[in-house]
């Protein structure tokens, strides 16, 4: 386990150098440049424009500026943004928590009902089991961003029950105003959570041992518990690891929606304006999270299913 533990965290590391690269070299390929941004559209002299390059080092070689920012990012710091004239860190510790809680919340909901939806349609079947079919159909066809407008529309401007946007003020206001984005969020993720743990269910249901286990007269709960649902654990999880990276990425469709001061809406407006040093922490911390939340699932499959040899990789 050490050894495999080592090996992956040598393939991380090597993997996310190579996705810094990618990341702090594809934002030049775009048009436009950030002295555009800054400058607002004024003329400006040759020597403002310089005075800008040379602040931000715009007019050094690429490989010069690459290293310079991988060493700042390796101490900690992803620079000072073009926009906001502050520490990108400060930025980010201002707004991860109410990402965090967004997506913590939107989690919560998958892994509640994405297991029960898929329990019931594998154990209960005939109608019970069409309904979720139709059910999860519906979520799976349903992107993010519509469904924030039909829950924005009924629960918030028809109903009144929850806040149309807003991040909120204090602990209670901060979760009040979370309900419907993390709805939003969720939703899509709970019809494909549903989906694999019902075929997985499916699946182990057909196997001999469980066929065995109730001829032998064992109770049709522990068959499910311990032989169905124990032996589906193994898919669910690494379709798990797919649903934290994606809600992750979703968030900024969901923020920008929702109007939440969270970094997926300041990806939103900072890939607008090139603020590069905004979008490049940014990104980069959401291809870390997505490699450590595979690390965690190739770690954890083969402890959940002892079928799973150590160093299969993981579909996350």
């Amino acid at each position: 386990m050490l050894r495999f533990a080592a090996r992956r965290l040598g393939e991380l590391a090597a993997t996310l150098l190579g996705a810094s690269f990618v990341i702090f070299g594809a934002l030049y390929l775009a048009p436009g440049d950030p002295a555009s941004f800054l400058l607002s559209g004024r003329a400006a002299t040759p020597q403002a424009l310089a005075a800008i390059d040379a602040q931000y080092h715009l007019n050094d070689p690429f490989a010069e500026q690459y290293l310079r920012w991988l060493g700042q990012v390796l101490h900690g710091d992803f620079g000072r943004s073009i926009e906001y004239r502050t520490p990108v860190s400060t930025l980010l510790a201002a707004r991860l928590p109410t990402t965090l809680l967004l997506v913590a919340m939107a989690l919560l909901l998958v892994v509640v009902f994405g297991l029960v939806l898929g329990r019931l349609g594998a154990v209960r079947g005939g109608a019970v089991d069409a309904t979720v079919l139709v059910g999860t159909t519906l979520a799976l066809g349903t992107p993010s961003f519509v469904a924030a407008i039909v829950l924005q529309g009924v629960f918030a401007v028809d109903l009144h029950w929850f806040p149309s946007g807003g991040s909120g003020t204090g602990a209670w206001q901060t979760v009040r105003h979370l309900v419907l984005p993390a709805c939003a969020l969720a939703l899509y993720l709970v019809g494909m959570l549903a989906r694999v743990t019902r075929s997985a269910m499916l699946e182990a249901l057909g196997q001999e041992h469980v066929a065995a286990a109730r001829s032998r007269g064992v109770p049709e709960r522990a068959v499910i518990r311990r032989h169905v649902l124990r032996n589906s654990l193994g898919t669910v999880l690494t379709m798990g690891g797919l649903v934290v990276s994606t809600l992750v990425v979703c968030t900024v469709l969901v923020e920008t929606a929702f109007s939440l001061d969270g970094i997926g809406q300041l990806l939103d407006l900072s890939t607008t304006t090139k603020d590069f040093p905004v979008v490049q922490a940014i990104s980069l911390i959401i291809v870390a999270l997505f490699m450590v939340v595979n690390l965690l699932v190739d770690l954890l499959h083969p402890l959940v299913d002892p079928r799973v040899a150590l160093g299969t990789r993981s579909l996350a």
